[in-house]
């Protein structure tokens, strides 16, 4: 990759995959009804967008919304799916599990890790609902989890750059901490200066920053030219978010 940097974009359709590979993203995370937070895709759509996308899909290992501790039946839908996207050719997992308290699960996580192998496990926006950041980070590296999404416990990276920045550092050579949470093209430079994380998550303007990690759709309807003019501009803004990411590493921004 010519850059230090990763840009993983949020998609809920394969049209918006598309387009998000076309504007230079590195990395897609699938999910499936942004609206209710994001949950797991239908097998028809990890195989559509596969099919359709040659850069990495990981797909979001969600069984419904809400909060994020599950009961015994939803963990095994959870293993089932990790089976599913290992079968239609996923690149990598996106889950995280809590017990009641808020704290990170980490016996069941590491569970879910380990089936997941050899697909890396990216720990998602639930690590922003835990009750001490400092201290999921620690259970995170131990579930054996690759990377964490994070906002610093924040609706906004923006809001939680101090903490974003102290987790990076806390994180550094241990587990990738990937800022996540309403970033994009006019505050996207300031996170990678603030915080010197090397791997950025956005769903460039179609989610709600309030809700854990994902959000709405913007393209709604059959209506096939509203749909690519919607296309077109997804793919504009993800250009124009590789091109700022670009710039700051070529300017020797980030060490």
């Amino acid at each position: 990759m010519p850059n230090r940097f990763v840009l993983e974009i949020c998609v809920e359709s394969v049209d918006h995959a598309v387009a998000a590979e076309r504007g230079g993203a590195h990395r897609i995370e699938l999910c499936s009804d942004l609206s209710s937070g994001g949950i797991t895709p239908s097998a028809g759509l990890m195989q559509t967008t596969r099919r359709h996308v040659r850069v990495p899909i990981h797909v979001l290992i969600r069984p419904r919304a809400g909060n994020f501790c599950y009961s015994d039946h939803e963990l095994e839908i959870m293993r089932n799916d990790i089976h599913a996207a290992k079968q239609f050719g996923m690149d990598g997992i996106v889950l995280g599990i809590l017990h009641k308290s808020t704290r990170v699960d980490i016996e069941r996580t590491k569970a879910l890790v380990e089936l997941a192998h050899p697909l890396p496990v990216t720990f998602h926006r639930a690590f922003d609902a835990s009750e001490n950041l400092e201290t999921s980070l620690e259970e995170v590296i131990q579930t054996g989890a690759s990377r964490i999404l994070t906002s610093g416990g924040q609706p906004r990276a923006t809001d939680g750059l101090s903490t974003l920045a102290r987790l990076a550092q806390a994180a550094r050579g241990r587990i990738l901490l990937m800022p996540g949470g309403g970033i994009n093209s006019k505050n996207v430079v300031r996170i990678v200066r603030t915080t010197l994380a090397q791997e950025f998550h956005t769903s460039v303007g179609t989610s709600h920053p309030g809700s854990t990690g994902k959000g709405s759709s913007l393209s709604r309807g059959n209506d096939v030219t509203r749909s690519s003019l919607h296309s077109a501009l997804f793919e504009q803004k993800v250009a124009k978010l590789v091109s700022l990411l670009g710039s700051v590493f070529h300017d020797g921004g980030v060490s």
